[in-house]
């Protein structure tokens, strides 16, 4: 049985028009996990909570086998979000003091290694740093106190694809030991499909599901045809069916049997965000 860095289960937040209901899913030792779902769906909610920013309504969050709330897990997760929180009048040499006073486990030799291994001056005020050049600052920042755990709130947004891919390799980089684990949220689902073992989709606050990231690739697609080749299809074989202005579409979780049990049928590869935008933008389910 696999250790867990995260586990949530049952998870509530009611808020006025939206709500988290009954989130739950995990987050293996040794694993990056990617939390995919359009804008407002509930993945910040979701990371607040498990940060202790927000009070849950009902639930369980256990942090490296922690209670959430417990003081002690703060110092074991590294956490960096989609803007730069740091003052915009500090340097990278302001911030290393003052987390050197926040972090027992602060490793200034380690933070320096960084900054030199991003190009970063120790002595440029954030705030005429580039927009990559920040999110590079809040990563080292967030590495340098040595955490278990890294939670990540689309830390890619808004980056030139040179620098995301040397963010992405520095997070695969990070969980070659194995008691470490990344917890990925973006809505940039090309990041999650590079680097992520597991997928977790949420849509307008609650779990679609929580899959090995290779099924997804490997087994999951797109079966199209016409309305009357449609009408062969059984429900046991596809997840969601919607009707385009061009011809059927079924999401198949076995892309490969409904090759052979459908041969009037075109059956496309399906990529994460194929996947995505089937559920989030709806059809119908098998079983509606």
């Amino acid at each position: 049985m696999e250790e867990n860095s995260i586990l949530v289960k049952d998870l509530c937040k009611k808020f006025s028009g939206f709500a988290l209901d009954h989130v739950s899913f995990r987050v293996p030792k040794g694993r990056i996990v990617g939390f995919i779902g359009e804008n407002g769906a509930g993945k910040s909610t979701t990371i607040n909570l498990i940060l202790n920013e927000l009070k849950k309504d009902s639930g369980e969050i256990s942090v490296m086998g922690l209670d959430a709330f417990d003081t002690s897990v703060r110092e074991q997760i590294g956490v960096v979000f989609d803007t730069c929180n740091f003052p915009e009048v500090f340097t990278a040499d302001n911030v290393a003091k003052v987390l050197s006073g926040v972090y027992r486990s602060w490793d200034n030799g380690l933070f320096r290694q960084y900054l030199e291994r991003f190009k970063l001056p120790g002595s440029q005020q954030i705030s005429s740093m580039s927009k990559g050049m920040k999110m590079k600052l809040s990563i080292a920042c967030a590495l340098s106190h040595k955490p278990k755990l890294l939670i990540l709130d689309e830390a890619t947004t808004g980056l030139d694809p040179v620098v995301r891919d040397e963010i992405l390799d520095l997070f695969l980089e990070f969980i070659q030991d194995e008691d470490h684990a990344v917890f990925f949220s973006s809505h940039i689902t090309s990041d999650i499909q590079k680097i992520a073992d597991h997928v977790v989709l949420i849509h307008q606050g609650r779990i679609v599901f929580e899959e090995l990231k290779d099924d997804l690739i490997w087994r999951y697609g797109i079966a199209k045809c016409g309305r009357q080749t449609a009408r062969a299809m059984q429900p046991e074989d596809y997840l969601i069916h919607r009707t385009t202005n061009v011809c059927e579409e079924f999401l198949v979780r076995d892309r490969e049997a409904v090759r052979r049990k459908y041969k009037d049928m075109i059956v496309d590869s399906a990529g994460l965000e194929d996947i995505m935008l089937f559920y989030i933008k709806g059809g119908a389910v098998c079983g509606d």
